[in-house]
């Protein structure tokens, strides 16, 4: 039976209505039409820092030194209050949110100070975490009472796209790895074209129109709202050495080794090279490959050598629309080209099911020219490919119900033009292939000699031959990002 249309599995009718009206009655809020008027004072008296302590963040990043920052300060005597209520430190992408990020780089150092809000082409994000927020540490154990409560309740707000927040999520990463508790939650100011995590956790999916009274409340929400839990995924890519590739930024080529046979021998394969290459690096939505991964890389490229169609997120998605109606998706069937065909003659893919110490083979379906392992409820600026599945369906299958701290990802597939678009506006579900705790694939040319892959949104071209496999081994990292909820 053909899970992938509505029926059994998805709730349809009233439900995609309703889900309509609350995209909408989202969409306000995100407009900040929400009626409340909020004090500027109040603002600042809630999130910024005393003076010294953002004199001694400033000074610490800029002398790429700690210490040096630390001993530059020196905290006022009989200071009435030890520290702000909810202390607030903003990144900032300023190439994000079209014309507008400028201006609101500018509201944001109105409402908060200049030295709480960070422009990332000028501090990294790494460089807080390591020499900022280090300065506090220090400060604290030196007995200053309000630098040590300032580090144990600050948060984070990020203004761009999902790509930026993924950047300052890896970095505050660190402090799991150091043992630098507590580790600080994370809100969004959506700037990008997707902007899938800040609807994930309640942000809203665009920047409003209003968006100078919108910060002010953005803010606000961010020095209440609950913090919730993220899983990230670590993917290792392993490929024969010597061969061309460009991957994204978000994997990085670690070193030339021996294969682990345990890990990348599957079904006894023993004709694999001695040496490979490589890549690791994290994704906290999704990691595809296949159609929306090869529209998405052409989109990418396309933008590249023609930067003047990049005016914004709307101008981006209806760019992105019109270029995948070019891309042959939408005729399969009539075409001999083997770019076209489905997935299951070059991928094996096994998987491991929470609490299950072996690996299972999953197969392939034949009519899947894409596949998608998902982490949140939103995908592609705001679908929910998944579904929302009734419990008797979620039993049948051996599924639970999604969520983006379960430690499972969602795998699905979606089969070409006519059937993703359908998918896109929730008539129909995606193909369910399977959920699982960690996954292997592996990917041999056949016919093909490059397949496309994405995660989160960063795309790329993967040089595959009939010789020797490419692997790609995708687990849980051990620990969860904080996330604050926006709603």
């Amino acid at each position: 039976m053909d899970h992938s249309s509505a029926g059994p599995g998805a709730d349809t009718g009233d439900e995609v209505t309703v889900a309509a009206r609350s995209s909408f009655i989202d969409s306000l809020k995100g407009c900040g039409l929400s009626g409340i008027r909020i004090d500027k004072h109040e603002l600042n008296t809630k999130v910024i820092m005393p003076q010294y302590l953002r004199f001694a963040l400033r000074d610490s990043i800029r002398l790429k030194d700690p210490i040096a920052g630390a001993s530059a300060t020196t905290p006022p005597q009989n200071m009435v209050s030890p520290s702000p209520e909810t202390p607030l430190v903003v990144f900032i992408n300023p190439r994000s949110g079209g014309r507008h990020g400028q201006k609101l780089k500018q509201r944001l150092q109105e409402l908060i100070s200049e030295e709480q809000v960070f422009d990332l082409l000028d501090v990294k994000p790494h460089e807080f975490v390591q020499y900022g927020l280090r300065c506090l540490e220090i400060l604290a154990d030196h007995g200053d009472v309000c630098a040590k409560l300032t580090r144990q309740k600050i948060r984070i707000m990020v203004a761009g796209g999902d790509g930026t927040v993924g950047w300052v999520l890896g970095s505050l990463a660190e402090l799991y790895k150091q043992d630098r508790n507590p580790v600080l939650p994370v809100g969004i100011i959506p700037l990008g074209t997707g902007n899938d995590l800040a609807r994930s956790f309640g942000w809203g999916g665009s920047f409003p129109f209003v968006w100078k009274s919108a910060v002010k409340r953005s803010l606000l929400r961010a020095t209440t709202g609950q913090v919730g839990s993220l899983d990230s995924w670590h993917v290792s890519l392993s490929m024969p050495a010597g061969e061309k590739v460009e991957p994204p930024h978000s994997l990085k080529l670690t070193e030339e080794s021996d294969m682990n046979e345990a890990v990348h021998k599957l079904d006894g394969i023993e004709d694999s090279p001695t040496k490979l290459a490589c890549f690791e690096g994290v994704f906290y939505n999704y990691f595809s490959i296949g159609m929306d991964a090869q529209v998405a890389y052409g989109f990418h490229h396309l933008r590249n050598k023609r930067p003047y169609l990049a005016q914004g997120p709307v101008t981006n998605k209806l760019i992105y629309s019109s270029y995948s109606c070019t891309q042959g998706w939408f005729f399969t069937s009539c075409s001999n080209n083997p770019n076209l065909s489905g997935l299951k003659n070059i991928l094996r893919i096994h998987i491991k099911k929470i609490n299950c110490a072996e690996w299972e083979k999953v197969p392939v379906p034949s009519s899947v020219r894409s596949i998608v392992a998902l982490n949140l409820h939103n995908y592609a600026s705001g679908r929910n490919p998944w579904g929302k599945l009734k419990p008797e369906y979620l039993e049948k299958r051996g599924f639970v119900e999604a969520h983006a701290d379960d430690g499972l990802l969602e795998i699905f597939g979606l089969k070409q033009g006519w059937h993703t678009s359908f998918v896109m506006v929730d008539i129909i579900s995606a193909k369910h292939i399977a959920q699982a705790a960690a996954i292997r694939i592996e990917i041999r040319g056949g016919k093909r000699k490059k397949a496309y892959l994405q995660m989160d949104g960063e795309p790329w071209k993967q040089p595959i031959s009939k010789e020797n496999s490419t692997f790609v081994e995708i687990k849980r990292v051990p620990f969860q990002s904080l996330m604050i909820n926006g709603e």
